[in-house]
Order: structure tokens, then C-alpha cells, then sequence
């Protein structure tokens, strides 16, 4: 039985305003990211037997009903094991069960996916796989300094791509026909960025958003704060890496040898 998708109007940026809440199964089902309470969604949940409750990551635009609905259904909330702090100041409400890499949850297994969140899961049911916010149709999927990593982010991608599911059902937007391809945009998206961002700190820019303006060629109003965070998340992969220093203010190129390390 494939996942059943049900758009719930939100405050997040992505494109049309809403997250994918879903549920799997009929009887022991399982349902994810129930962002908000709903009419419809409350009608979902009456088709089905709900035992299980748990979100993809624990950011605002994904967890707004998990306490009414794990009331409601008397089902047992799940949150990632080391995480349960951050679980319970996102929903409010403590987690019965943790699950990690591998854990079996009514008709799905647990897949870690960090990068876009460090607590960030995907859920593989047969030949289909939610993935919360590691993958979007249209577009990108925000990776910011705050609280991304974007090395953690392509790994996650490049899982993914190698289990090579039938179909994807993202945390915004529609359902996802061809998943290699859309992970191959999203890799060489990133990638692509990665290498303006370098290009602009090898041509001489160092503050943050010299480094913006330089690898940026679109109008970011609205969204500039997110892109800045973005771009000081590459610059930190890129020190990582050996081929920038960065000290969270100011950037400038290095020898990918400039630590000592050997050839």
C-alpha cells in the first residue's frame, strides 16, 4: 500500500506553503510529521489504526500536532535515540520509544539521513521511501550553518541514490517519480554552489557576504538570510576540507597542503 499524503498548511518558506503529514498502513500504521491539526487529516487518522507517531526531524513546520494526534490515536511516539531532548522542547511532549539506523516501525524501517537537520530520518516502506527534508521535487533544500552540514547532506544523498527507490515522497511538494534523477540534481546542485562559493574566496572576497553576492547570480530577497547561512555552511565544508580557512567570519583560499597534511 503506498503512503498516504496529506498536505497540511504551515508557516514554512517551501513553495506552496504546506507539509506532507503521511501514513502508513491500515492496521498498526504509522504516522509521520503531523505538522498541524487538520480536518483532513483528522479524517486520515480515522481510516486507520494509528500505533505509532514520529517526525523526519524535529524542526517548527514538522511536529505542531504530534502531542494531539499521539493523544488522540493512544499510540506510542517514537524520537531518534540522543535526540530526545531536542524532541521534547520541539513537541512538547516526552518520546516513549527512540529508534535509530535499522529500526522497524509499524511498516517502515528507519534510515538516517543527516545533513539538512543532525536528527534528520528517512523511512523506507518496500520500494518507496519518505524523505522528509533531504529531497524536494522542484528547487533545493536549505543546508544552513546553524544547524546543517552539507558533507553529512551529500552522503545522505548519495545513500539514497544507491538504494535506488521506485519513488520518494518528500516533507513538501509532490511525490517523486524518478528519485535518481532528482537526487542527481540535488547533488550537482550543491556541488555547483560549492564550487562558486570557492571560486569567490579564491578571487578575493572574505566576508560572508562578499562571499554571498559572489556566488549568488539571483535576487535573494526574502530569502537572503537563508542563502548567507547556506554559504557559511559550505565555507565550512570547505574548511573541513582543507582548501579555506574560516573562522566563522572571514574566509581566505589555502593549499589544500597548508596543514601539514601529506600529499
Amino acid at each position: 500500500m503506498d503512503p498516504k499524503r496529506v498536505p497540511v498548511p504551515t508557516g514554512t518558506l517551501a513553495p506552496d506553503g504546506t507539509t506532507n503529514a503521511y501514513l502508513l498502513g491500515r492496521e498498526q500504521a504509522l504516522l509521520v510529521d503531523p505538522a498541524a491539526r487538520t480536518d483532513d487529516l483528522d479524517r486520515a487518522v480515522t481510516d486507520c489504526a494509528v500505533e505509532h507517531v514520529l517526525v523526519t526531524h524535529a524542526h517548527p513546520d514538522h511536529v505542531g500536532a504530534v502531542a494531539h494526534y499521539a493523544d488522540a490515536c493512544d499510540a506510542t511516539v517514537w524520537a531518534r535515540a540522543g535526540r530526545e531532548d531536542r524532541f521534547e522542547r520541539a513537541t512538547g511532549i516526552s518520546p516513549d520509544r527512540t529508534f535509530r539506523e535499522g529500526t522497524p516501525i509499524g511498516p517502515a524501517t528507519v534510515m538516517e539521513t543527516p545533513g539538512h537537520a543532525p536528527d534528520h530520518v528517512a523511512l523506507v516502506a518496500g520500494d518507496a521511501v519518505l524523505t522528509g527534508d533531504l529531497v524536494v521535487s522542484e528547487g533545493s533544500v536549505v543546508v544552513g550553518a546553524d544547524e546543517g552540514d552539507i558533507r553529512a547532506y551529500l552522503t545522505s544523498l548519495r545513500r539514497l541514490y544507491a538504494r535506488n527507490p521506485a519513488r520518494l515522497y518528500p516533507g513538501h511538494g509532490p511525490v517523486i517519480d524518478h528519485p535518481r534523477a532528482t537526487v542527481e540534481r540535488l547533488i550537482r546542485h550543491r556541488l555547483d554552489r560549492e564550487a562558486k562559493v570557492l571560486a569567490a574566496v579564491r578571487g578575493g572576497a572574505t566576508e560572508l557576504d562578499g562571499v554571498l553576492d559572489s556566488a549568488y547570480d539571483k535576487d535573494l530577497s526574502g530569502v537572503r538570510d537563508l542563502a548567507r547561512s547556506t554559504v557559511a555552511a559550505h565555507l565550512q565544508k570547505l574548511w573541513v576540507e582543507g582548501k579555506v580557512a574560516w573562522d566563522g567570519e572571514r574566509a581566505e583560499p589555502r593549499h589544500p597542503f597548508a596543514r601539514g597534511d601529506e600529499p
